[in-house]
């Protein structure tokens, strides 16, 4: 048998708390076509429940031989999520395609499983969620409470907005999952608690996985409610809320740290940036010297003023014909890279020294591979002392991030005074230091706003540059160094004994 023709491995895992009294009911509506269509196996997970829910489960196994059941019951009380991860697990471990979330309290009907699953069967899909919202009004007629109602649309439109995203529902237990999806996020690191539900979504819309919605009926019985309302929703808000300013750069959280990134930072154009104005300050026709040039997107723009870039980098970008001559090395090095030929006009050295282990020794040695020539240099950081930094640490946080000032990566920190400082230092002068607004457009949606924000940054910096600006951008030049300044005078002197 190919693997097109076998059954799909399908885990119908059920989570059970204090659930003798609906167990046998659930089980017994799994529909029959499960099995034909799937290679179907049920898996209960009782929660250690005071009742007799494990021996309920295990009577089920002997009621309903077909079904395939496996009963397990955990020797202490996981919580909903917790139970989640363990049945996860379990997919992931036995080697099951595709793994569909019922409740042992009979909240979610067995019947409309068939339509979860088909997506990801069909492979349309990562994740499909059943939604009660998507019919209008059928929540209210199956029983919902109209207080639980108006709570799951705002706060579905709340995360909605904060996420970028536009579910039906985020608060729905019936869930099916493609077990591929789940090992590609840590759902491990989730909440034990009912908000594992709003931080598997998250995970997979940080991951950009597919998820569907899927409309079911709504039932509401005489099951006990476990959930403390108020908790709850302050406790998902506020982890939607960390997901968002995880991806804002401006807090970490380990669990939402799933997202497929490019390795390079965006071009950021059309209002005052790091990029724009170098871009405005290299003139054109120059031949520019581009270190720690990344994917080369600066270069590129600089390319279309007629310039033309030796790019340098530790790793190779896609495309190298955006440069003139692409180098491949390593920072700090003794040797240098290019040849005596090129006397640059401009040397780019952006959001490249805090990378370095031994910034000194990097700009000591690029004072001296360009040998007296009067080259522009121009340098940007990020400025630690930014005033949303030293809120942080006012609060006692000082949280590293996937990118910004606080990027994992960066290996040196600094203000602009000791920025200014290190480039002096380093036998370079100083012609100007300007300082650079946060790009607010990277992370507001709406770019009225975000050029609003960008402006009054602007105002900020104006006012104090060390306290407002993102990052510091140093104009500097190099001073000739002892080995030329010898050279030169013997020159002189050889070209002064000739003439007498």
């Amino acid at each position: 048998m190919t693997d097109q023709d076998r059954k799909l491995k399908l885990l119908v895992f059920i989570v059970a708390y204090n659930a003798e009294t609906t167990m046998t009911s659930v089980v017994k509506r799994i529909p029959k076509e499960i099995y034909d269509l799937y290679d179907t196996r049920v898996l209960v997970i009782d929660d250690s429940s005071n009742d007799k829910t494990f021996e309920i489960g295990l009577s089920c196994s002997e009621l309903f031989p077909d079904k395939n059941i496996t009963i397990i019951r955990n020797p202490e009380n996981q919580g909903y999520g917790g139970n989640q991860k363990i049945g996860y697990n379990y997919a992931i471990k036995y080697g099951f395609d595709i793994v569909i979330l019922l409740h042992g309290d009979a909240q979610y009907a067995p019947e409309f499983m068939a339509m979860l699953i088909e997506p990801i069967a069909l492979g349309k899909a990562d994740a499909v969620f059943g939604s009660r919202m998507l019919n209008k009004g059928a929540a209210l007629k199956g029983g919902m409470p109209l207080y639980k109602y108006v709570g799951n649309k705002v706060l579905t439109g709340f995360q909605n907005v904060l996420m970028g995203v536009h579910f039906s529902e985020w608060h729905s237990g019936y869930r099916a999952y493609a077990v591929s999806a789940l090992k590609e996020i840590p759902f491990e690191r989730n909440d034990n608690g009912f908000p594992f539900d709003t931080d598997i979504i998250l995970q997979l819309i940080q991951r950009s996985l597919r998820v569907r919605e899927i409309p079911i009926p709504t039932y509401y019985g005489n099951e006990i409610c476990r959930v403390n309302g108020l908790r709850y929703a302050w406790q998902i808000s506020f982890n939607t809320l960390k997901c968002r300013l995880h991806n804002m750069n401006l807090f970490y959280e380990r669990k939402y740290d799933c997202c497929r990134h490019s390795g390079s930072y965006p071009l950021k154009l059309g209002y005052p940036s790091s990029h724009t104005m170098v871009i405005d300050l290299v003139k054109e026709n120059s031949l520019v010297l581009d270190i720690g040039c990344g994917q080369g997107l600066v270069a590129r723009e600089l390319a279309k003023k007629g310039c033309r870039v030796i790019g340098i980098d530790e790793y190779a970008p896609q495309d190298i014909s955006i440069f003139e001559r692409f180098i491949k090395c390593k920072f700090p090095q003794q040797e240098r890279p290019w040849g005596e030929e090129y006397k640059f006009d401009y040397v780019l050295l952006m959001d490249v020294v805090e990378h370095s282990s031994d910034p000194e020794i990097f700009l000591d040695n690029i004072r001296d591979w360009l040998q007296g020539h009067p080259s522009t240099v121009i340098i940007t950081s990020a400025n630690i002392a930014f005033f949303v930094t030293r809120l942080q640490l006012l609060f006692g946080r000082f949280n590293y991030v996937k990118r910004g000032i606080l990027d994992m990566t960066h290996h040196r920190l600094f203000t602009c005074a000791t920025l200014k400082r290190l480039v002096e230092q380093s036998g370079y002068c100083v012609i100007s230091i300007k300082g650079i607004p946060a790009p607010f457009p990277e992370v507001i949606k709406f770019r009225w706003l975000a050029l609003f924000f960008v402006g009054l940054n602007w105002l900020l910096i104006w006012l104090s540059k060390n306290i407002f600006a993102y990052q510091v951008l140093i104009i500097a030049k190099p001073y000739a160094n002892l080995d030329f300044l010898l050279s030169l005078s013997m020159k002189h002197s050889n070209e002064r004994k000739s003439a007498l």
